[in-house]
């Protein structure tokens, strides 16, 4: 699993107001720490359905490859996840520029601009 791919992860059990059914990820990790701690993820979800007055929140996403749906990635919802909750192979990755769109966004929400 490699920073930039999409990937489907299962959030059950949830609690509260977290996301609980299985869905599309962004692993956003650095690959080095994939690397030397292999257990876990740092991921951003993804959804399909654009809330009015959440476009600050989100980055759309075009499919392709084997995601199907126009997709937004979830910039408010950062998860850590154990590496046993993804599925198979990627469903698509992402290119820099997009990646970079999302970094800045992230940095916003957590306060590092």
């Amino acid at each position: 699993m490699r920073r930039g791919e999409i990937r489907v992860a299962s959030f059950k059990p949830w609690r509260g107001k977290e996301i609980g059914k299985a869905r599309p990820c962004l692993i956003m990790q650095a690959d080095w720490l994939t690397t030397v701690s292999p257990g876990t993820l740092i991921v951003l979800p993804l959804t399909s359905q654009l809330w009015q007055g959440a476009d600050m929140l989100r980055v759309a996403i075009s499919p392709r490859e084997r995601l199907r749906k126009p997709s937004w990635v979830m910039i408010d919802k950062i998860q850590t996840l154990d590496a046993s909750r993804f599925g198979d192979g990627p469903l698509a990755a992402l290119n820099e520029p997009e990646m970079s769109v999302i970094e800045q966004k992230l940095q916003a929400v957590l306060g590092m601009l």
